[in-house]
């Protein structure tokens, strides 16, 4: 028994928590395993709508064991208001939410760190979601971090103080006054009082060295589907650099964020928009800056879900959707939001980029420093709205050739189309 993987192939917000969402009853554990309360994973489902920033999306499974793998890091306050929101829904994480005790934990300070260090890029801001992503991965691999594990230990407030002042002697440095700072909508002495308290919420879970935990689980036979946060073309290795997050979104972060050989990986589930969009700042070859792309944000709804900012909207680049499915060895494709190209009488898809003068089919080095002027091949759009999957109608027949259109350039079959928001509005290929 193997592992399968879902993971991003664009900048993130592709819809992985629906599709997670959709999949979990075939899976007995679902296991995030890298990045923060950056991600923001929207599930909706008989008229309610959830947005998941650290509990992995099997979570509205009762009979599937969800895993917050050591790869993940957790701020307390913002997981207790998010078990808070679901408990509003009559669903209880007390039996099914594991955590790893390997699993890092984002201080206030961290916060303030990440605020401070953005506000000081000036024009050169990467965009960052201000939930201490950054300096919280920083501390981790300079051997300073907090885990999971610490809290229980008779000097972690000592530890704690230690790494805060540390943080608040670099804030100064960088002449923020973090006294003014609002942190969620509070200064930031009551968010570390809050911050403090939530730490009971996060001890009353179920703690396990995760990596054995997980092992185990694959011995028994059971069916696990790892879950990604953010998007391959943010990875921190094969990512926009500097445009990036702070982890390996890409397939390398399974073996490391959960403690998992190669070697026990399976299918990997690649997800991606039919289009793309992307948040912050960073190279975007294909976006569209006139009414087209206003109309696939306003129909797409993209806008972000963990910091509300206005997402930036393109046209399919098949030169990066290639570059994410080498890199991750993807196996199957989901295409999302569909939908919102209903209304388009034709589509473009880039096919490759001029720069510098010259015909390039890759993803470039320079790609944060040279502009890439996108070529495009057109191909006709279907024009009607799409039919719901159990309606007896079929998909419109130009919508069909768009999809085998996308086979046939990357060599990946397309197994699953999303053509709307709810869990139901999904086509299986």
């Amino acid at each position: 028994m193997n592992v399968d993987v879902l993971l991003g192939l664009q900048w993130g917000d592709e819809g992985k928590g629906k599709v997670v969402d959709v999949l979990t009853p075939e899976y007995e554990v679902v296991a995030r395993f890298q990045g923060g309360p950056n991600a923001g994973h929207t599930i909706e489902f008989d008229g309610k709508k959830f947005v998941l920033h650290t509990i992995p999306s099997g979570i509205f499974n009762r009979d599937t064991v969800n895993l917050i793998g050591n790869g993940v890091i957790i701020d307390p306050a913002i997981l207790e208001r998010e078990i808070k929101k679901l408990n509003e829904s009559d669903i209880d994480v007390s039996s099914n939410l594991f955590v790893s005790r390997k699993a890092h934990l984002i201080l206030p300070s961290h916060r303030l760190l990440d605020a401070a260090s953005e506000n000081a890029k000036g024009k050169g801001k990467i965009g960052s979601t201000l939930k201490g992503i950054g300096p919280t991965y920083t501390d981790k691999v300079s051997r300073e971090g907090l885990r999971v594990g610490d809290i229980c230990a008779s000097d972690f407030k000592d530890r704690f103080q230690s790494l805060k002042e540390k943080h608040l002697q670099l804030v100064k440095l960088f002449g923020f006054d973090y006294k003014n700072h609002l942190i969620d909508g509070i200064d930031y002495e009551a968010y570390e009082q809050q911050w403090m308290e939530s730490l009971t919420q996060l001890n009353a879970l179920q703690h396990v060295d995760s990596e054995y935990y997980i092992n185990k689980m694959l011995r028994q036979g059971k069916k696990i589907l790892a879950e990604g946060a953010q998007g391959t073309l943010l990875d921190i290795d094969f990512g926009s650099y500097p445009f990036v997050t702070s982890s390996n979104t890409t397939i390398a972060g399974v073996c490391s964020g959960l403690g998992l050989a190669p070697n026990k990986i399976g299918k990997v589930f690649g997800i991606f928009k039919a289009y793309c969009t992307r948040v912050g700042s960073g190279p975007f070859p294909t976006e569209l800056l006139d009414e087209t792309g206003e109309n696939m944000r306003q129909k797409g709804r993209e806008f972000g879900s963990t910091t509300g900012r206005a997402r930036r909207c393109g046209w399919l680049d098949l030169p990066a959707l290639e570059y994410a499915i080498m890199l991750n060895g993807v196996t199957e494709l989901i295409m999302m939001k569909a939908d919102v190209l209903d209304e388009l009488s034709e589509i473009k898809v880039a096919t490759a980029y001029r720069m510098d003068g010259n015909l390039i089919d890759y993803v470039p080095f320079e790609a944060c420093t040279k502009v890439q002027d996108p070529v495009y091949e057109v191909l006709p759009g279907w024009n009607q709205p799409m039919p719901e999957p159990n309606s007896g109608q079929s998909i419109p027949e130009a919508f069909e050739k768009y999809i085998r259109y996308i086979e046939h350039k990357v060599n990946v079959p397309i197994s699953m189309v999303s053509t709307g928001p709810d869990r139901t509005q999904t086509w299986f290929r």
